[in-house]
């Protein structure tokens, strides 16, 4: 196709062939970047620009300036982006201009500010599998956080994935049939699929050595991973080599044991609120727990705070170390409210340091950090008050570096440019010649004033001008109307519509003093920056190792200051099976406007007496409040905070599992009922002794019979099967089910309390043992506007119905099998 043969679309295509198919190739040329052909399609529907056509081939382009809100949009829309960069000046390129490929962004491995959440980390996940063993690598290229996380139970792993959210995701080409189903609810396009050879055992452990240049990586205690060292290795690789990006930054590597966190799966997470949700149709999200207790004051604590809610501990000595921190702030108002002033002018180090170990950080990046790093030796002063271990280690931990901050702090200006190549950025002093270069400028515009002043007292010209543009530097200015007075050695440059430009010798002669002084000054001053970002990388590992340790502060004094704010009381741990709570209330619930007078209840579990607790009521009294508080104070109290209540006593829980409401998969095929059968399935399969389970409303998908006797078996198997025995609150409108009361020792039931007034009701919203005799649904149909012969008829018909519930012995009807008619059954056992 004529025009498609050019050595620059020569150039083009070679360039396109060298990168992998999904990535989008941005092609600088002169000011803009220029999209061709399949690239230019996507990238004008992505980011809404103009599609346009050159000799029948498609393109489209951006202003090089705009890239970074541009590249934005790209990777929310899920797209991979090579930048391609000429990397030689025009002028001096013989033929077409060299163009190189300098980096690749992918949703995966961005460290730029205005696209990143603050509040969120952006994890690159990597998966791998070796022999029956699951690896996960995160990497969070913002942060340089790295870690991994091996397991056998492929749901775990599943659990685990779901819950961190990564933005991209690589496998191994020849392990994606396994390893899709892991994946479950992220997008298909933010998954990929790279070359086995780089997660191949040895080449994994050779591609992380190297990188943090040990011999063996026992140091990091990760020796025997060889899943997630498989997937670390691939990460990695594919981090630097394939994407060209630079990970200097990431200095280490961490394992996680699954066994020592409380694990939330995909659905207790959103049965439960814990973190923001904005379902379809609103502009904000539901009210949640994170919300609820976010007052971070860093965004790495706030990131810190997502991860401890989400992944709770199990571990009772870690857990009462992280109480006993909060206790110690708690005592101290005075202190803690001292302490969170200093942790609100700490910006994000992690991130900072990022972008300045990356080479794409300005002057103010660095002023950031160095006036972050200021706080951190008072931060340590207003932590002596605190006798408790945790913030004393913390303490420790930060590191003030004060030969560095005193550098940052009075090398760079008070208020630095954007740009880092335009000068104003060093101070006044710090560097001699850097101070001549711009005395020597100054003189020079001063000289210019005078010059122009002479120029108009000598040609008489009043409107004479002495300008500059970068095209032609200094030149003399006279409007048409005086050009018959312009001296004869004026030399004419250009000619304009109103106007004559022109330049003299004396005056080209200064123009090289300015200008070469500016120049000079302005290359000085970025060499100065170059060197003050070499010594803020140089002390990457103690910047990163305070990050840490500022945000762990944050997050214990955040739970302090909700603790105080919130009336939450420190939770007793123990490792024993129960859990017992004096007025627990329900975290989110409680703070919404319409709740000023929500009623605190008890709740013993144990595993014994009071292991399944059957809970009845109506619609609308508590029920699904009460058992969901249950949970939500367990996860509080195993994530290092006091929980709502006046007094808890709690046996640490492996995992908390919820089944609540009904809601359609349909792009999966699956209906209500099966949403909920395979949820109460998972339960029942993983469930241990250990365990929590919240269950609301079991078997309302399907026919009245059906669904009683599925959750009745639920019950039953959750009470009996002596590797599950968990710890249950069962939340039903089935008041059948309080018949298990009769027959099985561990259960109880309880009831939602209600108050009767003839045909009226009002909800009372508090717990008292003992079973409902009646579901109340047809007196909530009244409150909620059914016709009053609806109502009428409902109740004659409930009449009929429940005659028939017990047998003639008033035995509950559900208790016992029943003969078959016309066959005498005399041996026939009790079903229960």
């Amino acid at each position: 196709m004529a025009g498609h043969d050019t050595p620059m679309m020569r150039q083009y295509r070679s360039i396109k062939n060298s990168l992998a198919e999904d990535t989008v190739l941005f092609y600088r040329l002169g000011d803009f970047y220029e999209m061709f052909f399949e690239d230019a399609r996507v990238t004008a529907e992505a980011l809404d620009i103009t599609l346009t056509k050159r000799n029948k081939m498609p393109m489209c382009g951006i202003p090089y300036h705009q890239l970074e809100p541009y590249l934005a949009k790209m990777m929310r829309a899920g797209y991979k982006v090579a930048i391609c960069e000429q990397v030689e000046d025009p002028a001096d390129a013989k033929g077409i201009v060299r163009r190189e490929v300098t980096r690749v962004v992918t949703p995966g491995t961005l460290i730029e500010e205005h696209v990143l959440e603050a509040a969120r980390n952006n994890y690159l996940a990597g998966l791998a599998r070796h022999g029956a063993t699951y690896g996960m690598a995160l990497l969070d290229l913002s942060t340089g956080e790295f870690w991994i996380e091996e397991t056998d139970r492929a749901e775990w792993m599943r659990d685990a994935l779901l819950q961190v959210a990564p933005a991209e995701c690589i496998l191994p080409e020849e392990q994606e049939e396994a390893l899709r189903p892991l994946l479950g609810g992220l997008d298909a396009g933010l998954v990929s699929c790279q070359e086995d050879w780089i997660f191949e055992p040895d080449v994994a452990i050779d591609t992380l050595t190297r990188h943090f240049r040990v011999q063996t990586l026992d140091g990091f205690g990760c020796g025997a991973c060889s899943a997630g060292l498989q997937a670390a290795g691939g990460v990695l690789y594919y981090v630097t080599r394939t994407l060209r990006r630079d990970s200097a930054h990431v200095r280490g590597l961490r394992v996680r044991n699954p066994e020592e966190y409380l694990l939330l799966d995909e659905s207790t997470i959103a049965n439960l609120d814990l973190l923001p949700r904005r379902p379809p149709g609103r502009s904000a999200a539901d009210p949640n727990l994170l919300q609820v207790l976010d007052a971070t004051r860093t965004a790495m604590g706030a990131r810190l705070l997502r991860a401890w809610l989400l992944r709770p501990l199990r571990g009772l000595d870690a857990i009462r170390a992280r109480h006993d921190a909060v206790e110690a702030l708690v005592r101290d108002r005075s202190a803690l409210a001292g302490l969170r002033d200093l942790l609100g002018g700490v910006k994000d180090l992690e991130r900072l340091l990022t972008r300045l170990g990356g080479g794409g950080a300005n002057a103010r990046d660095a002023l950031g950090l160095g006036r972050s790093l200021e706080r951190i030796g008072p931060l340590r002063e207003a932590l002596a008050p605190f006798d408790a271990p945790l913030p004393r280690e913390l303490a420790e931990a930060a590191r003030p570096l004060p030969e560095l901050t005193k550098r940052i702090l009075e090398a760079i200006e008070e208020e630095p440019p954007v740009l880092v190549r335009e000068g104003g950025i060093i101070r006044k002093g710090v560097h001699p010649e850097l101070d001549d270069l711009r005395e020597a400028a100054t003189e020079g515009r001063r000289w210019l004033a005078e010059f122009q002043a002479a120029e108009q007292e000598r040609t008489g010209i009043k409107s004479l001008k002495v300008r500059h543009n970068k095209v032609f530097g200094y030149y003399i200015e006279i409007t048409k109307s005086n050009l018959a007075s312009a001296p004869d050695h004026y030399i004419r440059k250009q000619t304009l519509v109103n106007a004559e430009r022109f330049i003299t010798p004396e005056l080209k002669e200064y123009e090289n003093k300015i200008l070469g002084a500016q120049d000079r000054a302005k290359d000085l001053e970025y060499e100065l920056f170059q060197d003050i970002r070499r010594a803020i990388v140089e002390e990457t590992a103690a910047i990163q190792e305070t990050a840490s340790a500022v945000a762990a502060l944050d997050v214990l004094s955040t739970l302090a200051e909700r603790a105080l704010s919130l009336r939450y009381t420190r939770p007793e741990m123990d490792d024993g099976g129960a859990i017992r709570i004096d007025d627990g209330r329900h975290p989110i619930i409680e703070q919404m406007p319409e709740s000023d007078r929500f009623v605190p209840n008890d709740t013993v579990l144990d595993r014994t007496e009071n292991q399944v607790l059957i809970i009845t009521g109506p619609n609308m009294a508590g029920k699904s409040t009460y058992i969901r508080q249950v949970a939500l104070i367990a996860i509080l109290a195993q994530m290092g905070s006091f929980v709502p209540a006046a007094r808890a006593k709690l046996g640490v829980v492996d995992r908390v599992f919820t089944r609540v409401g009904a809601s359609d998969d349909l792009a999966r095929g699956r209906s209500t009922f099966m949403v909920e059968m395979q949820e109460t399935a998972n339960i029942l399969n993983n469930a241990t002794a250990h365990s929590l389970v919240i269950l609301d409303e079991i078997g309302r998908g399907t026919s009245t019979f059906d669904g009683i006797s599925i959750a009745w078996a639920v019950a039953e198997h959750l009470h009996n099967h002596p590797e599950v025995k968990a710890k249950t609150l069962f939340a039903t409108h089935y008041h059948e089910l309080t018949d298990l009361a009769v027959t099985l020792p561990g259960v109880k039931n309880y009831c939602v309390m209600v108050r009767e007034s003839g045909d009226k009701i009002v909800f009372l919203r508090k717990i008292a043992p003992g079973a409902a005799d009646k579901s109340y649904g047809i007196q909530v149909a009244r409150l909620a506007g059914l016709p009053a012969r609806v109502i009428e008829r409902a109740g004659e018909i409930l009449a009929n119905l429940e005659d028939g519930e017990y047998e003639e012995d008033r035995q509950p009807a559900l208790a016992r099998r029943r003969p078959r008619k016309g066959k005498d059954h005399p041996d026939q056992l009790a079903l229960f």
